[in-house]
């Protein structure tokens, strides 16, 4: 049986951070792409989890999905860690784990970054709740967003000096990309992100890549994958 910290300590998002150079990072966005339905939300869903276990404070926005659903999908990741690590502490630690996060839904449309920055300050003033890291799960569509709208939000993650991780669907085909296959959607406004993470399908398993790390030219190869049947990352 272990628990909390040894758990935390034992998480491949260790290596994750190493590879990256100490992680996304204060002040920064990171985007995680892929196909629909691969497995986006489930990883910022394990992002999220590793900054409550320690002790961090996360905001997760939804865009179309309720509170409820994003909840359950939230306790659902978590009993397949909790049971899958033996952890000890499990009530004591999913108390502390719902007391540190925030989680907020917008529809289709609603969202904007000065909404977001409204939320926080509100938060902020009337909860004393200060995130650490902002997760944005189904925002934007990099084929629509206005490249001001993304400055915006580059400005709020120094302002409110959180990380800002986001998402972005890579079609199938009949999608331009660049030299890095990235969507070019997404490369345009490739001065406002740090980070880059791409998912790809393999026959029992979902492969993490990592396409840009902040300024690195070379990139780490990251031995992390993405269980499809538990929607945990596990050491590849």
């Amino acid at each position: 049986m272990v628990f909390r910290k040894e758990l935390n300590k034992r998480s491949p998002l260790r290596i994750f951070e190493r590879c990256l150079h100490g992680g996304l990072g204060r002040g920064n966005i990171g985007v995680v792409t892929s196909r629909k339905g691969v497995g986006k939300s489930a990883m910022l869903i394990g992002v999220a989890l590793d900054d409550l276990l320690q002790d961090r404070q996360v905001l997760h926005v939804s865009v179309q999905q309720s509170v409820g659903h994003l909840s359950r999908f939230y306790d659902e990741i978590f009993r397949d860690l909790a049971a899958s690590s033996g952890l000890e502490d499990l009530s004591e630690t999913r108390l502390a784990m719902v007391k540190n996060r925030h989680l907020l839904s917008y529809g289709d449309k609603e969202f904007t970054v000065d909404r977001l920055r409204e939320s926080l300050e509100f938060l902020a003033e009337h909860a004393e709740f200060e995130p650490r890291s902002v997760i944005i799960d189904g925002w934007p569509d990099f084929g629509e967003l206005d490249e001001d709208e993304m400055r915006a939000l580059k400005e709020l993650a120094g302002d409110k000096q959180v990380e800002v991780w986001i998402t972005a669907l890579r079609h199938r085909e009949g999608q331009e990309r660049d030299e890095r296959d990235v969507p070019v959607d997404v490369a345009r406004l490739d001065e406002h992100l740090s980070v880059i993470v791409r998912l790809e399908p393999r026959q029992d398993h979902v492969h993490l890549r990592i396409v840009k790390d902040h300024e690195n030219r070379e990139l780490a190869d990251l031995h992390i994958e993405l269980d499809p049947k538990t929607l945990l990352l596990r050491w590849g």
